[in-house]
């Protein structure tokens, strides 16, 4: 009874397994079952290993095996989804089957936009990208991410702040159109921290039909709802959906037209899931990462889908190499030629060639036949690529190398020799036409690539480069003397020798070269940083720069900014609110504190000047010492609402012990004893709302001095420093992080509040970088 039982127990406890771990494993009897976003090719055809038997190439009925499983999952697949093709048959959509190559562009990609013409060079941008790979077909334009969180406006609220507003942004989607580039803008729905946005996804088809934008990439998300291709009353606009992640169910393919796949490469060519399911299904691999795109660009040219050229990785440059650059420019020159052939519904992946490790897909058409191939050896492959029944009347043709090809009969059969160089690519025509009887397009194409293959892809480089960063000179100001002549408010920092060490705090990026900063004394950018620096005695602010102190310079300058948008506000008609004389000015931006700095005859810090001034010599944690803050109670917000406050760790009482480090009182109570003791009264309390509150006096929190009684330098506002450009982004460093945390995601702009961490902040336009959570203080050279 007992065994009955438990046998029982065990048979339901499997069949529930089955009905949770998923389907796709055991629901359909299939030998080769979809791995994530990929089915698996043929196993005869991978590298031969010392535990699998004799290496050999695969034979026709093996292939012949594994074609018709892939094609039976597809059928029952399709039945068990509903599969309905009415959306792949919208002209409005047509566009995506041939999206063969898009770029994530970022807003701040200084070939996209002028801020000192603020204006956007759409053409500048493409002139670029069809130099250096042969061009895009669509592009997505990031305005988010990484800067997001740095204060509480939302997606949509920084899609307003786009420089020029809606009008501007339209026209320049316009300026894309105007050279058929088709134009994708995202979405965030993990956006639920900052300002509240009610009817998301009616905002955001508002907001992209406004400007005609052509599809929405979901970030993060897998598969963006229906909701979103269902027409809104009133906007006769209908939107491309592209997840970036595995759509969560097959269903989603009758109407995410497009998707982004992260693929595991192997030396056999996998398919694509959703190109297998619709051939008419756009995939655009992406591996923003490497540095090497091969995998990618051969799994991408046998399945006939399209590649993300991501190279503004939030601000990280990672060039294509030569080779992955022409390699592109070629496999997109035949995509774009034959795209009506890669939608085929006869589609034949794996279909038969002669030499182990060249692979190719079959594109059937009416009347015409394509074969894309890749070589997944690293050596040449010559001779007799593909053996095929005699076709009575038919042309072939070498789209790779531009000529026409002469079979040769072998039993029975016409057998076509080409080349293709290692880890090389190939494509042939079938045709009844001959030569003179193709269509222009084809004939200058052949042209085109019989030029191209003139010098072979091995022979350009595959060396990836990081790209130079330079800092932007900060002009030295005249110098002060004593200490009995002391700028006011202004505290003279000894010369020293720093140890400066310092980390950015990018939340993606690795350790790779390229992120972060490049030092004066660094050789490439890079994440860590460690270097003795010499700073002369100079004297800085005791505090941020105030609302008061920024008002007497308007007074004074009447000063206006070109690109006003955003600035100061927070104020209204020229003042800055009740009670905010003493608050750190903010929603200004670096232009515009570089302009009062020059006024008062001072300057902004450079950021080893900024961690010196906060750190001293002995390498603390945070100004006040090594323990942890805030603790000071957060304002009560002007409306009377509870302000947002995150559980109490530890609350102590600092007392000074013999060093002169606070240390936590005897017999305090302890609500957390696993956490780090803090310092009361040493910063703001962190703000945890979805609107950001004010920030504090600079004066209100005296036990957040510095050794050398340096004020308010860390939780209450970020400070401008350094500014750095390299030829593709601008950004600026800012230090002390701010008082503002929203909550509910991990990619939010990250804060830094210890003294050996910096922010990045990618700029774009004063219109886009002010921001309610950055000030700024300044400096003065000093006499040495």
């Amino acid at each position: 009874m007992i065994r009955s039982l438990s046998a029982r127990i065990s048979v339901g406890v499997f069949a529930l397994a089955l009905l949770v771990c998923g389907s796709d494993a055991y629901a359909q009897d299939v030998q080769y079952n979809p791995q994530g976003e990929e089915i698996p090719g043929p196993t005869c055809t991978g590298i031969p290993q010392w535990y699998g038997g004799k290496p050999r190439t695969c034979q026709p009925q093996e292939l012949a095996f594994w074609l018709n499983d892939v094609r039976h999952w597809r059928d029952e697949r399709r039945l068990r989804i509903g599969y309905d093709s009415s959306q792949y048959d919208l002209p409005e959509l047509k566009w995506t089957q041939s999206s063969f190559i898009q770029p994530q562009m970022m807003i701040h990609d200084r070939y996209f936009y002028d801020p000192a013409t603020q204006k956007y060079t759409v053409d500048k941008y493409l002139t670029d990208v069809e130099a250096r790979y042969g061009g895009v077909d669509s592009v997505l334009i990031w305005h988010t991410y990484p800067n997001i969180g740095i204060d509480s406006r939302n997606q949509f609220d920084m899609f307003a702040d786009l420089p020029g507003g809606q009008a501007a942004v339209k026209q320049m989607v316009a300026d894309f159109h105007r050279h058929g580039v088709k134009v994708l803008f995202p979405v965030m729905v993990w956006d639920q921290g900052t300002r509240i946005e009610p009817e998301m996804w009616q905002a955001l088809k508002k907001e992209l039909a406004a400007v005609d934008a052509d599809g929405v990439n979901g970030d993060t998300l897998d598969g963006i709802p229906r909701v979103v291709s269902i027409a809104t009353p009133g906007l006769n606009h209908t939107l491309a959906l592209e997840p970036e992640g595995n759509l969560a169910a097959d269903e989603m393919v009758n109407y995410n037209t497009l998707t982004w796949g992260y693929w595991t490469y192997n030396f056999t060519p996998s398919i694509s899931r959703y190109k297998w399911l619709e051939t008419r299904h756009m995939v655009n691999l992406s591996n923003r990462w490497a540095h090497d795109h091969l995998d990618d660009l051969q799994h991408a040219f046998f399945n006939g889908i399209g590649f993300e050229s991501w190279e503004n990785i939030w601000g990280i440059w990672n060039q294509l190499t030569p080779r992955d650059a022409e390699s592109l420019r070629r496999i997109s020159t035949i995509d774009r030629a034959f795209a009506n052939f890669l939608i085929s519904p006869a589609w034949e992946p794996h279909t038969p060639t002669r030499f182990y490790g060249v692979f190719a897909s079959k594109w059937p058409t009416e009347a015409q036949t394509l074969w894309t191939l890749v070589n997944r050896n690293p050596y040449e492959v010559n001779g007799g690529q593909l053996r095929l029944p005699v076709a009575s009347g038919a042309h072939y043709y070498d789209l790779w190398h531009g000529v026409e090809l002469k079979p040769r009969s072998e039993e029975g059969h016409a057998v076509l020799d080409f080349s293709i160089e290692a880890h090389g690519y190939g494509a042939v025509l079938e045709t009844t036409k001959p030569l003179s009887e193709l269509s222009p397009e084809t004939q200058q194409l052949l042209v085109r690539m019989a030029s191209l293959a003139e010098q072979p892809l091995q022979s350009f480089s595959n060396q990836w480069k990081t790209i130079p960063q330079s800092i932007i000179a900060i002009e030295p100001t005249t110098r002060e003397g004593s200490v009995s002549k002391a700028p006011a408010n202004m505290i003279l920092i000894p010369a020293a020798d720093f140890s400066f060490r310092v980390n950015g705090i990018e939340i993606e990026g690795m350790d790779d070269e390229g992120v972060d900063v490049q030092y004066l004394w660094e050789n490439s950018a890079r994440r860590y940083h460690e270097h003795t620096v010499h700073i002369d005695s100079f004297w800085i602010d005791k505090y941020p720069v105030t609302n008061a102190e920024f008002k007497q310079f308007l007074d004074a300058m009447h000063y206006h900014p070109a690109d006003d948008h955003n600035f100061l506000r927070d104020w209204h008609n020229g003042a800055y609110p009740e009670g905010w004389a003493n608050k750190p000015v903010t929603w200004i931006s670096l232009e515009d504190a570089r302009a009062y700095a020059k006024w008062v005859g001072k300057r902004l810090p450079h950021e080893w000047e900024w961690q010196y001034a906060a750190q001293g010599t002995d390498g603390r944690r945070y100004p006040w010492g090594n323990f942890e803050g805030p603790t000071t109670p957060p304002p009560v917000p002007a409306n009377g609402a509870q302000p947002v406050v995150p559980p109490v760790s530890q609350v102590q009482e600092p007392v000074a012990s013999a060093n002169g480090q606070a240390s936590p009182k005897p017999g305090s109570p302890v609500l957390c004893p696993d956490c780090p003791p803090v310092v009361t009264g040493s910063t703001p309390f962190a703000d945890h709302g979805r609107e950001a509150l004010p920030p504090s006096d600079v004066n209100a929190h005296p036990q957040g001095a510095s050794p050398f009684g340096v004020m308010d330098l860390t939780g209450n506002v970020w400070q401008w420093t350094d500014e750095y450009v390299d030829e593709h982004t601008r950004f600026a460093i800012l230090r002390g992080g701010s008082h503002y945390q929203p909550q509910g995601s991990r990619w939010y702009f990250p804060q830094a509040y210890e003294l050996s961490q910096h922010g990045k902040y990618l700029l774009m336009a004063p219109s886009m970088d002010r921001s309610a959570t950055v000030g700024f203080r300044c400096v003065k050279d000093a006499v040495q």
